[in-house]
């Protein structure tokens, strides 16, 4: 009896390894696993990104998008510290020159969502630059942007000139189509350049002419900016408020963005949603916006923008990072009304007189950290910080080779501050 009892168990246990070995995956009779994913968005209209998300929704029954609206005040430090704490969203919004800050915070993509191949050749190049580390996808871009030159069509045309292609046709214009009264007041502006404190985007834009100039490289270690490149760059941007023979802009102006909308500037530099609010303040303004006008030999062009990003503390990174693959869909981004991130969407903008400057400029976009506007608290808004005390100082008579002494050694304590390696944050999750 024993030796049949024996042999009915090894015949079930040599039964049940077989079977677990070879026989055919059971599904899950319940389905696949219900998931909750945050989601913070910081400025997208609700009548456009709530269908988005509410059509993910239905194509994935299980998983839920709890869709958040933050405020950008303090949001860089707020995201940041809650990630860290491990209560924070499982998908956020993160600036194009962020990386240096939360390279450590984010969960790269599976290469079953982004395969560093697909990702080349869906998103612009500056994409490529600002969110991939070590060969890991850090983070995907529903939009590219950037500065563009809005340009007051009914000034343009008083002066029968064409819009700008390089510097000195910008410098020359804007000096033609400054108007000053008989007390030296400046009544029209041809361009809002030059100082600091009523300039929106001045940072941008000095950050622009800086990457466009030969022989500055902001890349290298140590950077280098007490040089003669760096100097003529300050003083062809300053030149606009202190040379008398250029002089387009000072103090007296209003702020530039109002200006421009009120009619008095020429030639203003914003990114593409200023394009909007400039319509609906003056629906009647005449505008055109243009890419942003080149050196001889050069062609590179400012970027500022955002992307989706999976915090590393995620519960589920999987289905976070499917959920960023759909949104940079084409048909999600076409829901946007955006400049679209993707490059083989780009002939669909290209020729909208408002959109497509800042399509065009895709190719040839580059960055640092002197973006606006982003109010990070962190790498950009101690850089913005630094070079304006050497503008300010430029402008009170300072030599521009003394003041850049002191830039270079600001500059070189953020970079050191924020680019360098560092441990993992305590407690972080590096699985």
């Amino acid at each position: 009896m024993k030796i049949i009892i024996i042999a009915v168990l090894c015949l079930l246990l040599i039964g049940g390894f077989l079977f677990w070995k070879f026989a055919p995956p059971v599904k899950n009779p319940l389905g696949p696993k219900v998931v909750t994913l945050t989601y913070w968005d910081l400025w997208e209209d609700d009548n456009l990104i709530k269908p988005v998300v509410a059509q993910y929704q239905i194509l994935h029954p299980n998983i839920t998008i709890n869709l958040v609206r933050q405020s950008l005040t303090n949001y860089r430090t707020r995201v940041q510290t809650q990630i860290r704490a491990g209560s924070g969203p499982d998908i956020f919004m993160i600036h194009n020159s962020w990386l240096p800050m939360f390279s450590q915070d984010l969960a790269p993509a599976p290469s079953s969502k982004f395969s560093l191949g697909d990702y080349q050749n869906t998103f612009y190049p500056v994409a490529v630059e600002a969110f991939i580390k070590d060969n890991k996808i850090l983070a995907a871009p529903t939009q590219i942007n950037g500065l563009a030159l809005y340009i007051n069509e009914d000034i343009l045309n008083g002066v029968g000139l064409k819009p700008p292609k390089n510097w000195g046709e910008f410098m020359d214009m804007a000096t033609k189509m400054t108007v000053v009264d008989p007390n030296g007041t400046i009544k029209t502006a041809g361009a809002a350049m030059g100082i600091t404190a009523n300039v929106d985007y001045w940072s941008d834009i000095l950050g622009l002419l800086l990457l466009q100039q030969p022989g500055i490289d902001l890349k290298a270690t140590p950077v280098k900016v007490a040089t003669p490149s760096v100097a003529e760059v300050v003083r062809f941007y300053t030149g606009f408020a202190l040379d008398p023979k250029r002089k387009t802009w000072d103090v007296s102006m209003p702020n530039s963005t109002d200006a421009f909308i009120q009619g008095r500037l020429a030639m203003y530099f914003a990114p593409f949603e200023k394009a909007s609010q400039i319509r609906k303040l003056n629906p009647n303004l005449k505008f055109k916006v243009v890419p942003v006008p080149q050196l001889a030999n050069r062609n590179i062009s400012w970027a500022t923008f955002w992307a989706q990003a999976v915090s590393l503390k995620s519960a589920h990174p999987q289905e976070a990072w499917d959920f960023i693959k759909y949104l940079t869909s084409q048909e999600a981004e076409k829901s946007f009304g955006q400049p679209y991130s993707r490059v083989d969407l780009a002939n669909d903008l290209a020729s909208d007189p408002l959109v497509g400057a800042f399509i065009t400029q895709g190719p040839n976009y580059k960055f640092w950290y002197l973006s606006s506007n982003t109010f990070d608290n962190g790498i950009n808004d101690e850089m913005i910080k630094v070079w304006e005390d050497g503008i300010k100082a430029i402008l009170k008579s300072t030599d521009p080779q003394v003041a850049l002494q002191q830039v270079e050694q600001g500059t070189r304590q953020i970079l050191d501050k924020y680019t360098k390696p560092a441990p993992a944050a305590s407690g972080q999750n590096n699985n």
